[in-house]
């Protein structure tokens, strides 16, 4: 048999084996080049004219915190919401980015479900989302006291994964200025 006969036969072996290999991945697990890093610089104002906008300092005040990507035409932000509005009430802060959205139709979407955010900023044209290396809607961000991203969950956060972000949170917690002066 002439070896060029086996060219195609080498060639539709590699990509089964590609394709097998792929079908293990964990395309949820996508590593990201922001942790460990300061969360990038930014202001944005505000949802509504009485309201706060948010700041990159807001989220480096000495104590671990969440940051969540979200949007009102973002249907898995439904589903994630009564779990963030069980972490607010726990006590654990959390902010909101409001992404690519229009502010009315955000406040009616927090107006329907609650508002577990301590302060919400909008990224009208996504530019902050970019600088954090969003991917979609919803994500959320674990931030150390330094202000540097401790952890990132992309997607919804559904009940099996629960239990993973709080021990991001816990983490990050403790690598606080602000636990570290209290365990002093």
């Amino acid at each position: 048999m002439r070896p060029i006969l086996w060219v195609p036969l080498l060639l539709f072996a590699a990509l089964v084996m590609a394709l097998t290999i792929g079908l293990f991945l964990k395309p949820r697990e996508i590593p990201s080049a922001m942790i460990a890093q300061p969360v990038p610089a930014f202001d944005l104002p505000p949802l509504w004219m009485s309201g706060e906008g948010l700041q990159s300092s807001d989220l480096a005040k000495g104590e671990a915190v969440l940051l969540n990507v979200f949007a009102s035409w973002c249907a898995p932000c439904r589903i994630e919401h009564p779990f963030l509005m069980e972490l607010a009430d726990e006590g654990i802060p959390l902010y909101g980015l409001n992404y690519k959205d229009k502010p009315e139709d955000a406040l009616a979407f927090l107006g329907e479900l609650g508002n577990p955010y301590r302060r919400i900023g909008a990224d009208r044209d996504g530019r902050v989302g970019i600088d954090f290396g969003v991917y979609g809607v919803p994500e959320t961000y674990v931030i150390n006291g330094q202000g540097q991203i401790a952890y990132k969950h992309i997607g919804p956060i559904l009940p099996q994964n629960q239990d993973q972000l709080r021990q991001a949170i816990k983490k990050a917690a403790q690598e606080s200025p602000a636990n570290e002066k209290a365990s002093e």
